[in-house]
């Protein structure tokens, strides 16, 4: 009568991992199953031309959805995009800039000049040109 147990003895350094795994991929397949038998139920089949056409923001949808766009217009997105998160990186550094490390400093020059890499990378290969 006097031993204590633990309610769920945990013997495996994993265990807690696959249990919150598990948990989560059932509390994500748990609504998306309800809703497929809700619709499979209570939703009946209605195909046809007004059903199965392209509906654009209440527009009337003309010509083909496919149209081929220019690769250089990504790669410039890309390339903002890097540099877009560099600011957000240097923003706090220069917030603390003061109270930093030399080893600090380096490693945000080191960033820097990874930066510059690749903008000197992208003038190369023509990605910033719009011609």
């Amino acid at each position: 009568m006097g031993k204590n147990l633990p309610i769920a003895p945990v013997d495996h350094p994993w265990a807690t991992i696959v249990v919150l795994l598990i948990a989560a991929v059932v509390f994500g397949a748990i609504p998306l199953s309800l809703a497929w038998l809700w619709a499979r139920l209570f939703s009946p089949p209605k195909p046809g031309i007004q059903k199965n056409a392209t509906y654009e923001c209440g527009l009337e949808a003309k010509g083909d959805a496919w149209i081929q766009l220019n690769v250089s217009y990504y790669l410039y997105a890309i390339v903002f995009l890097i540099f877009d998160v560099e600011a957000v990186f240097l923003l706090p550094f220069a917030a603390a800039f003061s109270g930093l490390s030399l080893a600090a400093c380096l490693a945000m020059l080191v960033f820097l000049l990874l930066l510059v890499e690749g903008l000197i990378w992208a003038c190369q290969k023509g990605v910033l040109t719009w011609a």
